[in-house]
């Protein structure tokens, strides 16, 4: 069965993570992706590496993992829209889009005609998506912004990490751009919504999504506890300031994460370390009382924990229903059963002649799987392709428009030999 989101066509404008991550989304769902960039140099995000794409020899290309990583089901077609001529190409593939992406800097597109009011009288029921750092308006909106910056202007690096008094202390940012991941999937939503109210209405509409209004809006929890108690929150290292016992707890042969978020499990817990005496104990009472005696609670746990390796806790822990489990790595963490079971590594064939890693799309639908028809394209793959059968430009005006550096279009390569995968 083909995706949900089959005839939809998207015009994708953007680069690096934020929106690009919202536009793969969208492309695994069935969407047709075109995804225009600089003729020259492609999206910036192509040249983030090490590490690269190895050809069929194992040498290093330039197709950088951290571009491969966000731009499957995509269509590259390079265009200049600097220039008249380029601009006038994406006006026509925006007459023919349900919806356009774009993360470039407050005001930018308008200069070339490619912003949410010229393109929406081109294309009334155009779903319009503009990704920025601090939004379309206000105090900041014309300044730029990335991941790192937002962790930590919207509160997220002052609750990551060790607490100050402990050794290695301090802020930290995550250990992935989560601002950028976060964002992309409160876009994915809200254009999800916007198709939906179109085809109710059908109009269009412009949305707005900003980074640092994600980032605010993924703390809730967080600042939830701030609003109700008037504390500013504070880094509790591998502890919940929440709930206890949930956090890293040392064994014979390591550390294991043990969360115990509930009542039940709390006494469950207790039965299986052998200390069924610790129900009844006030100072444990529930988890309001717990957690203003959380030091003395890790101590004690920590204590039996460390008599047995971490394999058997989870085997006991399994059989009374208290989650637990270890700290992987992603080597492990991609090789347990139950990634393996859930297909969470992709290989697809990639136009350099080699099979291309990337991690599966966790929506699981029983009618209408997401797809994996393309692999991240090589800079301007698919220019040629587009135009004649989007536009149906001639030969000699793609000869033409690329002579004129209006656009390029990159060389086919090969495809992958036999048996790889």
């Amino acid at each position: 069965m083909p995706g949900p989101l089959q005839g939809i066509r998207i015009l994708d404008l953007s680069r690096v993570l934020a929106a690009p991550w919202c536009v793969q989304n969208l492309g695994d769902l069935g969407a047709d992706v075109i995804k225009i960039e600089r003729p020259d140099s492609g999206d910036e995000s192509r040249h983030w590496g090490p590490p690269w794409l190895a050809d069929a020899d194992g040498t290093p290309t330039r197709e950088s993992a951290y571009f491969l990583s966000a731009n499957r089901n995509k269509r590259s077609v390079a265009i200049d829209i600097s220039k008249p001529e380029g601009q006038r190409l994406i006006h026509r593939l925006a007459g023919q889009s349900d919806i356009c992406v774009e993360n470039f800097k407050v005001g930018d597109l308008a200069r070339y005609g490619l912003d949410y009011a010229s393109l929406s009288t081109i294309n009334p029921r155009l779903i319009y998506c503009s990704i920025t750092g601090f939004g379309q308006d206000g105090p900041c909106a014309k300044q730029p912004g990335y991941d790192y910056l937002f962790q930590g202007m919207a509160g997220l690096m002052s609750v990551t990490g060790e607490r100050d008094e402990l050794p290695g202390g301090g802020p930290q940012r995550f250990g992935l751009p989560i601002v950028d991941l976060f964002t992309g999937m409160y876009a994915t939503v809200s254009i999800l919504a916007a198709l939906h109210h179109r085809d109710t209405s059908a109009e269009g509409q412009h949305i707005d999504v900003s980074l640092f209004g994600a980032a605010l809006a993924m703390s809730s929890g967080v600042l939830s506890n701030y609003f109700n108690s008037g504390k500013v929150p504070k880094r509790t290292g591998n502890a919940s300031p929440n709930i206890t016992p949930y956090g890293v707890y040392p064994c014979l042969d390591g550390q294991m994460i043990v969360a115990s978020a509930n009542q039940p499990q709390f006494e469950a817990l207790c039965g299986a370390l052998g200390k069924p005496e610790w129900k009844s104990d006030q100072r444990f009472r529930d988890n309001a009382a717990r957690m203003e005696h959380q030091e003395e609670l890790h101590a004690l746990f920590s204590a039996v924990l460390r008599t047995r390796p971490r394999t058997d806790w989870e085997e006991i822990f399994s059989k009374v229903g208290v989650p637990a489990g270890p700290i992987n790595d992603y080597a492990q963490a991609i090789a347990h059963p139950q990634a393996k079971h859930l297909g969470s590594k992709l290989r697809l064939p990639h136009t350099l002649g080699v099979m291309a890693a990337g991690v599966a799309n966790p929506m699981r639908f029983s009618a209408t799987p997401v797809e994996y028809r393309r692999a991240p394209p090589l800079l301007g793959e698919h220019t040629r392709e587009v135009l004649v059968e989007r536009l149906g430009l001639t030969a000699a005006e793609l000869v033409r428009l690329e002579a004129a550096r209006v656009i390029t279009c990159a060389a086919k390569a090969a495809p992958p030999r036999a048996g790889e995968g």
